[in-house]
């Protein structure tokens, strides 16, 4: 099964210039999201991983089912206001602007693996941004996980101190 048949482009969104990849059509496949789920363990090649760091908020789909899989941990990295707890900051840029990203400040312990999951690696703010989050707990990042990544966009220089795993590259 090819999982880029249930990806689709939707232009100008969410501003004018951007084209937006859109994972509605595989997460309403049973299929398509079984096939996406062992594509994206397989990256992870039998590493032992104490928590999945979902990026929200299309992190937190296939980062519950990876986290599920490998008997780990999910912590949500949200938007700022979102978590309960206190939480550590990281602002970051993306392609259309800039925003904060917030972790609870306990939800990862010095020294536990860490697998890093986003739907997408575009400039790779958000997910730099993720790493940094992780750091300032402790964690050991042993991979940053992706479904796809936008290739001209660069992102992967950010994360060049991590391994960086993707399924799908346009």
């Amino acid at each position: 099964m090819n999982i880029s048949e249930f990806i689709r482009d939707i232009k100008d969104f969410p501003k004018e210039g951007v084209v937006f990849k859109d994972i509605t059509r595989l997460l309403s496949s049973v299929e398509a999201t079984k096939e996406c789920l062992k594509q994206l363990l397989e990256q992870i090649d039998g590493e032992k991983i104490d928590k999945v760091v979902g990026i929200e908020s299309r992190g937190f789909f296939f980062g519950m089912l990876l986290a599920q899989h490998l008997n780990a941990g999910f912590v949500p990295i949200r938007k700022p206001g979102k978590l309960p707890a206190t939480t550590h900051k990281e602002p970051y840029s993306l392609e259309y602007g800039m925003d904060v990203l917030e972790m609870h400040d306990d939800a990862i312990k010095k020294g536990e693996r860490i697998l890093i999951h986003d739907d997408v690696l575009a400039t790779g703010g958000t997910a730099r941004a993720a790493c940094n989050l992780v750091k300032k707990c402790g964690g050991e990042i042993v991979q940053c996980n992706f479904i796809m990544e936008i290739d001209f966009l660069e992102g992967r220089k950010k994360l060049s101190q991590y391994t960086v795993a993707s399924l799908l590259h346009y």
